[in-house]
């Protein structure tokens, strides 16, 4: 079955960095559109960013990280990325990957990260 397993979380200071890592298996990763999304505290579900499969297309970012955070895969190791600079107090969150398989939406348990001094 479909499974996504998301790592790399923590509280950092802001400015800092963090990497996520989103550990798939139980469908062809290469094939799919990968996204990340995030839920902060008592807030609703936020888009954060898309990877297209194969190569197709510039991956997208909300303007809310648009040139602190960057997307990747490794689609040889199965493994969503998502690199995140210069940390906010407001990117506290936690943070999930995505994907649709056959019709359905699949997501992971999610990995917290907390910005704060």
């Amino acid at each position: 079955q479909v499974q996504l397993v998301e790592s790399g979380g923590g509280l950092v200071q802001p400015g800092g960095s963090l990497r996520l890592s989103c550990a798939a298996s139980g469908f062809t990763f290469s094939q799919h559109t990968m996204t990340w999304v995030r839920q902060a505290p008592g807030k609703g579900l936020e888009w954060v960013s898309s990877i297209n499969n194969g190569g197709g297309g510039s991956p997208t970012y909300a303007d809310s990280v648009k040139g602190r955070f960057t997307i990747s895969r490794d689609d040889a190791k199965n493994t969503l990325y998502l690199q995140m600079n210069s940390l906010k107090p407001e990117d506290t969150a936690l943070y999930s990957c995505k994907t649709y398989v056959l019709g359905n939406t699949y997501w992971g348990q999610g990995t917290q990260v907390t910005v704060s001094s």
